[in-house]
């Protein structure tokens, strides 16, 4: 697929057009506060690997609603003293997989902490453990559509609240420097970095690659590739109900967490990607508050982003805050 978006000049200075509820923080405010009503609860138990340079617990801590939320924190096998704190979100489809996967932030030198996705695991990858034990309205198959018909019951108010707690749960470890922690993820794990980086005024430093979940009014109606074009199909079939449909997603909308961001960010986009155009990605960027940030962009490159490039960029950036 050729360029299909905006020029890149152009992208540069795209702005979103998608309203900000007035009450957007007092919601995510009473959210978080009703999740802190439950004890965090978290549990770090070692797991036999083979590995030798890398030491992995299984991890479970309350999430949204005190529900069991599961995640692998993986150490420098023999560290000591506490390590700068990579926290990780998984792309949409995918769970945190098998043990010995992922062995890259850890092998730099920093506790990297991947957050499993609730309900999801079984598309791709090595599976996922945390079910999703809350119920939904009709939907179109897939997340995208569970619960729209309120913020209130909204998938995704359940994941970011899972996502913050996964911040607070890896930093309550003993060897997790919680003053040098960062979030990051690709696609689905973008906009949940994203969320964080809005919702976690502390953070050192926030890396989403090609990010999810932004600048929902255009993308669902720019691109027909999944899972974007599960909010479509879903109002094919129910017809007058976009205003509610947009309603809800406003609270969840990349976009707006963007303007609550407090750490330095380093994006990156594709600028062949279908799945998150890459004017849904600078429209995060562009909003993006702090004013430390910086962009990849890779001009051939469709949802896979910069792969291997994307992560030495990172890994060269990061060595300035965590």
């Amino acid at each position: 697929m050729a360029l299909f978006d905006l020029p890149l000049d152009e992208l540069r200075a795209y702005r979103s057009e998608s309203p900000e509820p007035e009450d957007f923080d007092a919601f995510w405010d009473k959210t978080l506060q009703q999740a802190r009503e439950h004890d965090l609860d978290a549990r770090f138990e070692p797991v036999e690997t083979g590995l030798s340079t890398i030491e992995v617990y299984d991890v479970t801590f309350a999430g949204f609603g005190g529900h069991p939320v599961k995640g692998w924190l993986r150490l420098p096998a023999g560290a000591t003293e506490p390590l700068p704190l990579v926290v990780e979100f998984i792309g949409y489809g995918g769970g945190r997989g098998l043990p010995h996967e992922n062995l890259l932030w850890a092998s730099t030198g920093r506790a990297h902490f991947a957050m499993d996705t609730r309900g999801q695991g079984s598309a791709w990858g090595g599976g996922g453990g945390t079910p999703d034990p809350v119920g939904a309205a009709p939907a179109y198959p897939g997340f995208m559509t569970r619960g729209i018909d309120a913020p209130e019951n909204y998938y995704y108010r359940r994941v970011f609240t899972d996502a913050v707690r996964a911040v607070e749960a890896a930093r309550s470890h003993p060897l997790a420097d919680a003053a040098r922690t960062v979030a990051t993820g690709g696609s689905q794990g973008g906009g949940i970095a994203l969320a964080v980086g809005g919702l976690v005024p502390d953070l050192a430093a926030v890396a989403p690659d090609v990010p999810f979940l932004c600048d929902f009014p255009r993308a669902a109606t720019l691109t027909d590739r999944h899972p974007y074009r599960e909010i479509a199909l879903f109002l094919k079939t129910h017809r007058g109900r976009s205003a509610d449909v947009l309603r809800t997603l406003s609270y969840f909308d990349g976009v707006h967490f963007a303007a609550r961001g407090r750490a330095p960010a380093l994006f990156s986009a594709a600028l062949e990607d279908q799945t998150c155009p890459p004017s849904t990605v600078f429209a995060a960027f562009n909003a993006w508050a702090h004013e430390d940030k910086a962009i990849e962009v890779y001009d051939f490159n469709d949802h896979e982003g910069g792969g291997p490039f994307q992560e030495a960029a990172k890994m060269r950036w990061l060595r300035s805050y965590a």
